[in-house]
């Protein structure tokens, strides 16, 4: 028999943003930024209409303590 390893995908929460048609690149690109440097958030998913709004989706990992036995 050959033994297995557990491994522990990592758990996510998930942040979506609506963007509305007359944000320009530049002031997407300060909002996402300021989200990345402050709140550890990473870009999922960016979707582009063609009316010209964005849908972001960001994610960040959720990370849980372990309790300790003494």
């Amino acid at each position: 028999m050959i033994p297995t390893k557990t491994v522990r995908l990592p758990e996510y929460e998930y942040q979506s943003l609506r963007l509305p048609r007359g944000t320009t690149r530049n002031a997407a690109r300060q909002l996402l930024t300021e989200h990345a440097e402050y709140g550890n958030w990473e870009l999922d998913r960016l979707r582009l209409f063609p009316d010209g709004s964005r849908t972001v989706r960001l994610k960040r990992r959720i990370i849980r303590q372990v309790r300790s036995s003494w």
